[in-house]
């Protein structure tokens, strides 16, 4: 596709405590996040004037859930700007709670993992036309998945039974199989759930639940850069990309998480042996040739130059990208808490600063500690982001999604919409079916709005 939108939905872990003791359950801190939505007159399932959405998951996890973008640039300020509505639903949950008597602080963490060892996502949607049926995945999609942690990874303390070790991704350890449509038991890499929430005969949605939610903004960058790049060059069936699939993809992907030299080689169904760094070098390879004899857009030819910048810091010095990859950034903290303190990776204080990095409050995040000291990249504006907070983006669908809810509050109207439907709840039950993403104007929704 010359032109595609994608989107990042975001699924939090939140708590609520009182001098290290747990105060409420996940479920009764999520009813309490989101009774300030519900007093909007909506449920927990809503979809917001910028044109994302937010909803309570299973599990009691908070989600946001960014509007259709076609700029990366635009989805890092509606990610971020997610940190801000849930950061904006803790502070009101703790409020309600010291209103009620109930002493203790609401958490809000961007992560994958909780203490029980629970995992919750960070799923990616990128738009595909119908005809580009997924028949390179495991050859080439599913490989640069599961490789591409090194750079996209958010690090983590992991338990294992020789004790624990300091693992590259979260979500690694969760995944079981290539692609199928589970999401909870047995979860794959990319659901094929047939949900385009677009014209279905024009468009499916690939949906990768492989990757971890991340903190730095180069990472999300560099995360869904490269998978952009990737799928123009798989989509383009004249272009010609090495097999590289995998022996045993859920057993590769923890291999590769569980070592952070990036150099541990895994198999190949070919019998070739190589470790993530030489199959992520072999990609960007070939996508600078697809760059010089097809070319890219602006933004993924960015994306491109940071991907390779990325991977030859990993296979020089580690150390040069503490600004820009999170589990790189995490890994030389703890590494300095350890050598400042003398303790192990099983200490618990260790284990807390991996959980604290991911505290989404401006004031009290390591993560924001560390940017606010200029020691991890920023590439937003604050301006943008805020910007993102109230408004949808202006070039796809989203623009119509959140001009109608805008509209319709405004009038004090009665309405229902999704990801495809804008419809007024009155006698008339008015609806258009907005089925094409990549469109921000339609003399329907106009009509629509008029007559409010």
């Amino acid at each position: 596709m010359d032109r595609r939108v994608f989107g990042l939905e975001t699924e939090y872990g939140a708590t609520c405590t009182l001098r290290g003791q747990r105060r409420l359950s996940p479920d009764e801190v999520s009813r309490y996040l989101f009774r300030s939505v519900v007093a909007w007159g909506r449920s927990s399932n809503v979809f917001m004037e910028n044109g994302g959405r937010l909803y309570l998951d299973v599990g009691s996890h908070p989600e946001y859930a960014t509007p259709e973008c076609d700029s990366i640039y635009e989805l890092l300020a509606h990610d971020i700007a997610g940190e801000l509505i849930m950061q904006d639903l803790q502070l009101a949950a703790e409020a309600k709670l010291h209103e009620e008597g109930i002493r203790g602080s609401v958490y809000v963490f961007k992560n994958n993992v909780d203490f029980a060892g629970n995992s919750y996502g960070c799923h990616e949607n990128y738009l595909m036309r119908r005809t580009a049926e997924p028949i390179n995945f495991d050859s080439h999609f599913i490989p640069f998945l599961i490789t591409r942690q090194i750079f996209t990874g958010a690090g983590h303390v992991l338990q294992t039974a020789r004790g624990p070790i300091f693992s590259i991704a979260q979500r690694s350890e969760h995944i079981w199989d290539g692609m199928s449509s589970a999401t909870t038991r047995s979860r794959p890499i990319i659901n094929t759930r047939d949900e385009p929430h677009a014209d279905s005969e024009k468009f499916r949605r690939l949906h990768v639940i492989v990757g971890d939610s991340n903190m730095n903004e180069c990472t999300t960058f560099a995360k869904v850069g490269s998978a952009l790049c990737m799928l123009r060059m798989i989509e383009d069936e004249t272009f010609d990309l090495r097999d590289f699939t995998l022996e045993n993809p859920a057993r590769a992907i923890r291999e590769i998480s569980h070592d952070i030299t990036c150099t541990k080689k895994v198999k190949l169904a070919s019998g070739r042996e190589m470790s993530a760094l030489e199959i992520q070098r072999e990609f960007v390879q070939r996508a600078h040739v697809y760059a010089d004899s097809r070319g890219f857009s602006a933004e993924e030819q960015q994306a491109l130059e940071m991907w390779g910048r990325l991977l030859d810091g990993i296979g020089n010095n580690l150390m040069d990208l503490r600004t820009e990859v999170d589990w790189i950034t995490k890994l030389h903290l703890i590494e300095q808490f350890r050598n400042r303190h003398g303790v192990s990776l099983d200490d618990p204080r260790v284990q807390m600063l991996d959980l604290q990095y991911h505290d989404i409050k401006r004031d009290r995040g390591v993560f924001f500690a560390l940017r606010n000291r200029h020691l991890v990249h920023k590439m937003c504006s604050d301006l943008d982001v805020e910007t993102a907070k109230h408004n949808p983006p202006q070039t796809t669908r989203a623009r119509l999604r959140g001009e109608f809810i805008k509209a319709a509050k405004s009038a004090q109207r009665d309405y229902t919409v999704d990801w495809v439907h804008l419809k007024l709840n009155d006698h008339h039950q008015r609806t258009v079916v907005c089925n094409d993403p990549l469109k921000s104007h339609d003399e329907r929704v106009d009509r629509l709005i008029s007559s409010l």
